[in-house]
């Protein structure tokens, strides 16, 4: 399976590099320019109601799981929305710094680079 097919995997489980469970896949932000997947949005916690992201670059996708190239305890720390928060230009830009990713230029007349399909 591609990841380019990522949407069909709502729900499913999102594992780090060595399988621990982050959480399960709740949506997916794309770049805006290229349409290609950058950021999975997981609901974590006990309840499921904190919404953490976490990059795709050299993500996999297996049997009823969506494996990322980042530690759980990374995943951790990085910052999260509530379920019915969106995300703001202010927050995409925290992300991008947080895992040390570039941003690029903006492509949106928002400034931002990220879309939700």
């Amino acid at each position: 399976m591609e990841l380019a097919s990522i949407l069909e995997w709502r729900g499913e489980d999102v594992v780090d590099p060595d399988g621990e469970k982050i959480g399960k896949l709740e949506d997916v932000y794309f770049d805006a320019a290229s349409d290609e997947p950058v950021f999975a949005l997981v609901s974590t916690g006990m309840l499921g109601r904190t919404l953490t992201f976490v990059p795709l670059a050299g993500a996999r996708v297996g049997r009823e799981q969506v494996q990322v190239d980042h530690a759980k305890d990374r995943v951790d720390e990085a910052p999260t929305v509530e379920a019915d928060e969106e995300l703001s230009p202010e927050l995409e830009a925290q992300l991008f710094h947080y895992y040390e990713l570039d941003q690029g230029s903006a492509q949106l007349p928002s400034g931002r680079r990220l879309v939700r399909h």
